[in-house]
């Protein structure tokens, strides 16, 4: 059976992580990427500008056990304000925290930033995964600057991929795929 995007990304991650990995979740939701990060690496930063987000958030951790986890009340682009070791893995979902207020969403501006950010700290051979939710006011432009973005990465610098459903309608989320090579 194909995979979902989400469960390739946690593969693409999985990959690369360890005991002694730091992985940030630059959007942590609902807490399900994080919770999976917590479950392989040594530390975890996780991001989100919501109070909702972080309360689920760590409810989940507590009820895995999980107590490798920072969780940031704070917008993802101001990572280098929180995390200073190189990082092996990250992930964004972007779009709206599901069962919230939809109106508060990851916004292009801000994403870039913290994708650059990330890609600055990326150690060799580090991974970060890109949900893209699209299907909202507002996440079409994202996902534009987005790929955008992603596409004039230098080839000798890093790997990127896309993962898409083709013959879905609506507009299904798709991932976004980029190793550090060097």
């Amino acid at each position: 059976m194909i995979k979902r995007p989400i469960h390739l990304s946690h593969d693409f991650l999985a990959e690369v992580l360890d005991k002694d990995s730091i992985a940030v979740d630059a959007t942590m939701g609902n807490g399900n990427d994080t919770a999976f990060l917590a479950g392989l690496a040594k530390t975890v930063y996780a991001f989100d500008v919501q109070e909702e987000a972080l309360c689920k958030t760590q409810k989940r951790l507590e009820q895995l056990g999980l107590d490798n986890v920072q969780l940031i009340l704070d917008g993802h682009q101001n990572i280098d304000k929180y995390v200073n070791e190189p990082i092996c893995a990250a992930i964004f979902n972007l779009g709206y925290l599901p069962s919230a207020d939809k109106s508060i969403i990851t916004k292009p501006d801000t994403t870039l930033e913290a994708i650059q950010k990330i890609l600055d700290r990326l150690e060799s051979g580090g991974r970060m995964a890109i949900m893209i939710y699209h299907g909202h006011e507002g996440g079409n432009s994202e996902k534009e600057a987005v790929l955008n973005y992603v596409k004039q990465l230098p080839q000798k610098a890093f790997t990127a991929m896309c993962y898409q459903p083709l013959n879905q309608i609506n507009t299904p989320p798709f991932l976004v795929m980029v190793e550090k090579l060097k």
